[in-house]
């Protein structure tokens, strides 16, 4: 169950975190190339960057990411940022 759970996450991103990369921090991609592994690394983002991400979720959409949301490391992948934006709902 949990695989399937974690599988899920991974195949499909919130828009909202896709709406901030590709508007918030400028990532040249489409939506389409996006999926749960991608690192952030890959995507041209560094820690700075990730603490942007952070800061533009809680202010655009109203809600506050758990710490471990500050975890995330340039080698983290939008599936783990996925999973902390679906604990801040």
């Amino acid at each position: 169950m949990r695989q399937a759970a974690e599988g899920a996450a991974e195949s499909a991103l919130p828009e909202e975190l896709v709406a901030l990369l590709t508007g918030h921090l400028d990532v040249k991609a489409d939506a389409g190339e996006f999926s749960g592994r991608t690192t952030f690394e890959s995507l041209g983002l560094d820690s700075l960057s990730l603490f942007e991400l952070v800061v533009a979720a809680e202010e655009e959409y109203g809600i506050v990411l758990p710490e471990n949301a500050l975890d995330l490391r340039p080698s983290s992948t939008l599936g783990e940022a996925a999973r902390a934006f679906e604990h801040a709902r």
